[in-house]
């Protein structure tokens, strides 16, 4: 099974070359937050319109951090990590830009 997870291309940069990455939310909330493929839309255009993001697919066999489903925003299910992804669980990254979407 495979999960998404959406960071800021600066943030990646500092991470990519790393064992694992931590977002901010592991501190704030303690997890990560992550999507389904399904949801990755309506998750970009919530909280990332007219952003450079960078998508991750994240193997879930080889994550290292426990992943949890949890209801989230419209008590839609959303997979968690609770802790940070190793990156051997990477198994894509995609450069997205948002920006031209967002001059139509």
């Amino acid at each position: 099974m495979f999960v998404y997870h959406i960071v800021l291309p600066d943030v990646w940069e500092e991470a990519k070359n790393n064992d694992s990455y931590a977002a901010d939310s592991l501190a704030a909330e303690g997890f990560i937050h992550c999507s389904y493929e399904h949801q990755l839309d309506a998750v970009l255009g919530r909280y990332y319109s007219a952003k450079k993001v960078v998508i991750l697919k994240l193997n879930t066999a080889k994550l290292t951090s426990e992943l949890v489903e949890e209801p989230s925003t419209n008590n839609e299910i959303y997979p968690h990590i609770y802790g940070s992804i190793n990156l051997d669980a990477v198994t894509s990254v995609e450069e997205r830009d948002l920006t031209a979407d967002a001059r139509g």
